[in-house]
């Protein structure tokens, strides 16, 4: 049975790389879904990525949207349940922060961290469910921050920390429905965002992207349905 993935944050990183593997490696997933905001790495993306999935003779669809605009991530919602039709696998992996310590917090930074990192998942899965959408996989990417509170982190650990609160409501809800949901919280992952958190880290000596794509790539194979998918921590 032909599937289709839904992946936020995919100009680079760990949505680059799994929507590549999903590309790659997973014969049943026919159609990829890449979700980004409009960038010079999200038109190379999906150059790149449109050129594998046209070998593997699969069907890549780019959207340039910012999740951060609720309005027009609502827009593209609309737009890709018109032309893709049931979105079978969601991986809600966009991310944001501005690391500074509570004295030095915007509110409207903290607002906009908020809204790419819950809200922005939240509404890419309740605009579906509206549309009539059902799930066999949604995969939300939290953070070990999200697990213990770091200084300076405040608005990306609170962040983080609701979604792995809201995965485990979206757990028993959807449940009814043969949707599985699983919240992934990575550790040091050398990504962009990460640089943004530890400017002075060394990015060879941490996990890379593509090890946590590995990662929900099992999930999204057979053999996922059988992992403990409570709040999955990967660390190297």
């Amino acid at each position: 049975m032909s599937k289709s993935a839904l992946v936020t944050g995919a100009s680079r990183g760990i949505g680059y790389e799994t929507a590549r593997r999903f590309i790659e490696s997973v014969d049943d997933i026919t159609t990829v879904i890449i979700v980004a905001r409009e960038s010079d790495a999200f038109t190379q993306a999906r150059d790149e990525l449109g050129a594998l999935a046209e070998a593997r003779g699969k069907t890549l669809l780019a959207h340039p949207a910012d999740v951060g605009d609720l309005e027009a991530l609502r827009a593209a919602i609309a737009e890709i349940h018109r032309t893709v039709g049931n979105v079978d696998i969601l991986i809600n992996n966009a991310g944001y922060t501005n690391p500074v310590p509570i004295h030095q917090v915007e509110f409207a930074d903290f607002e906009r961290t908020m809204t790419v990192n819950l809200y922005a998942p939240f509404t890419l899965i309740q605009e579906l469910l509206h549309l009539g959408n059902t799930f066999e996989l949604i995969v939300n990417i939290a953070s070990t921050a999200g697990i213990t509170g770091r200084s300076g982190w405040l608005t990306y650990s609170a962040s983080k920390a609701a979604v792995i609160n809201m995965s485990q409501v979206l757990r028993e809800e959807l449940a009814i429905y043969g949707t599985r949901v699983v919240c992934l919280s990575p550790g040091r992952t050398a990504t962009a965002l990460r640089r943004v958190l530890a400017p002075t880290e060394d990015p060879t000596t941490i996990m890379q992207p593509e090890h946590v794509a590995q990662v929900i790539e099992a999930f999204a194979s057979p053999v996922g349905r059988y992992i403990d998918s409570e709040n999955i921590v990967v660390r190297l």
